[in-house]
């Protein structure tokens, strides 16, 4: 008989016993939850072979100050083993406002790149051949219009956009219940959201048009099982606005990508990744009728836990990133970020973000565990919490399904009271000491802080005074042509993406160009339209 001894449960709240057996999972139906890698419900991972057949894209998140300062960082990167693009932007391009606006002032390419327009955008990509580098976007209110200004950089080098590869976030619900980064009211956000999923389903056949995005649901405090809810809940919204505005849902399923973060608790965020796939297959097929078997495929990039780094001793924060890394590559991911050890204290320098890389490079070339798929399935432990994530994921998806999906509830608040209520009880948990965070509550000694990077402020002048030259250089009355189809197409109800590349094309600003819709839409503010 084994003895309890002390009780330990995950982030989630889900017990771990002492010592798991095979009648742990017994009761579990192998042949339909296990199966085989490549198969659905792909629990064990959606390629047969894995990382043996292709490794994951290793994507480190890059972006400040100005696009030539980023440009730089990218090159640097791809030199060095980076095998994919993940772009960084600045609050300001997030929110639609422009370097010269003055609500702006003091953040502009503080916590990303400024772009403003499609000038920068060329800057931000000069030389860097986008028909053979796989691009992501980490944007969601101005999506469509940094999207259109990628195309237009691509075919300026002569690359055709249907083989154009990446994603955008595009994530606009998200934004309304973690991250704040909205612009328009929640309707009219995703209506802008469903314009591109239809334009790209249609034009751009190999890029990821939403992703999908768990990571800040559980940056701002949620659980592992609260993360994969409200991620799943966030995409069911998605697929039904789709197919409610006449797509096929197998026209653009097999384009949705997911974004998740991976955090302490390895068996955890293992078990949780494998129950998300589970859980989106047959969500899929049962719900929506996809019968393209890439339709049931939840692919996903991950990144390491950016909240989980610590300012004191920020060098611990190395083997964090690289148990947390390690946790992705075996939940089976198709790309990752591995977060830079000084990220608590600044944006990461150029040798934090390299050795940052190099921790996925020896993941991947030194550990084994690139070797075979799913390592872990079979565990007693890892399928007894897998099937746990997934039952208590079922019974978050069938509250909110009683509100009528997910926007009513983000709109109603609830799925904003419960991540607070679980990041609560998370700082609570630290205070008392019942969670350990090293270098905080626990082995508290002193440690030199590494050099912090520094942006030079000189660099928010300077794209005030390149900014100041593109409007007094362009054709104006091509720009009030173009913002005027914008408003047209908003107030029409026809796609915006097609105005989008129209007014990029001619130099319009992101500012000008949110400020048409915001007149046409209105802004969200706390719930209020403004």
């Amino acid at each position: 008989m084994v003895k309890e001894g002390k009780r330990f449960r995950t982030s989630s709240g889900l017990e771990i016993k002492p010592v798991y057996t095979p009648s742990d999972v017994d009761s579990l139906e192998y042949d339909r939850d296990l199966g085989d890698p490549g198969a659905p419900p792909y629990t064990r991972g959606i390629y047969p072979t894995m990382y043996r057949g292709r490794m994951w894209t290793m994507r480190q998140y890059a972006g400040f100050g100005s696009c030539r300062e980023t440009n730089k960082r990218f090159k640097y990167l791809l030199d060095h083993g980076q095998t994919g693009l993940s772009i960084a932007f600045d609050l300001p391009t997030q929110m639609g406002l422009d370097s010269d606006d003055p609500l702006v002032e003091g953040e502009v390419g503080r916590v990303g790149v400024a772009v403003d327009s499609l000038a920068d955008m060329e800057d931000l990509l000069n030389g860097i051949p986008l028909e053979k580098v796989s691009t992501s976007m980490t944007i969601n209110s101005t999506a469509g219009i940094m999207l259109a200004a990628y195309m237009v950089v691509a075919q300026s080098q002569g690359a055709s956009v249907d083989r154009l590869s990446g994603t955008i976030q595009n994530d606009i619900l998200k934004e309304y219940i973690a991250r704040g980064t909205y612009i328009f009211p929640p309707r009219e956000s995703m209506r802008i959201t469903n314009d591109i999923v239809a334009y790209a389903s249609e034009h751009l056949p190999k890029w990821n048009t939403i992703s999908i995005s768990g990571y800040h649901i559980r940056e701002a405090g949620a659980t592992a099982v609260q993360e994969v809810a409200f991620t799943l809940a966030d995409g069911m919204e998605y697929v039904r606005g789709a197919v409610g505005a006449g797509l096929d849902v197998d026209d653009f399923a097999p384009r949705l990508s997911f974004f998740f973060d991976v955090h302490n608790h390895l068996f955890e965020e293992v078990a949780k990744l494998r129950a998300a796939r589970r859980l989106w297959a047959r969500i899929m097929r049962d719900e929506f009728g996809a019968k393209n078997p890439k339709s049931l495929m939840l692919r996903f990039h991950c990144q390491t836990a950016g909240c989980s780094l610590t300012a004191q001793q920020p060098w611990v924060n190395i083997p964090r990133v690289t148990l947390q890394a390690l946790a992705a590559a075996l939940g089976g991911t198709q790309s990752l970020h591995t977060n830079s050890f000084d990220e608590a204290v600044s944006l990461p320098t150029e040798a934090a973000a390299q050795l940052a890389l190099r921790t996925q490079q020896v993941i991947a070339e030194e550990s084994g565990v690139a070797h075979t798929a799913d390592p872990l399935g079979g565990s007693y432990y890892v399928e007894s919490l897998t099937h746990q994530v997934e039952t208590g994921v079922r019974d978050l998806l069938n509250q909110i399904a009683s509100m009528g999906g997910m926007l009513p509830a983000i709109e109603k608040g609830w799925v904003q009271r419960q991540i607070e209520r679980s990041a609560y009880h998370y700082q609570q948990q630290i205070e008392s000491g019942e969670i350990s965070v090293i270098g905080v509550n626990r082995h508290v000694t002193g440690q030199d802080t590494p050099a912090a990077f520094q942006i030079d402020p000189a660099l928010e002048q300077e794209q005030k005074k390149r900014l100041a030259a593109l409007k007094s250089g362009r054709d104006s009355a091509r720009v009030k042509k173009t913002l005027a189809l914008v408003r047209e197409a908003a107030r029409g109800g026809r796609n915006l993406m097609p105005v989008f590349l129209d007014a990029v094309t001619a130099y319009a600003t992101v500012g000008e160009i949110c400020g048409v819709l915001k007149e046409e839409f209105g802004q969200y503010d706390t719930g209020r339209r403004t």
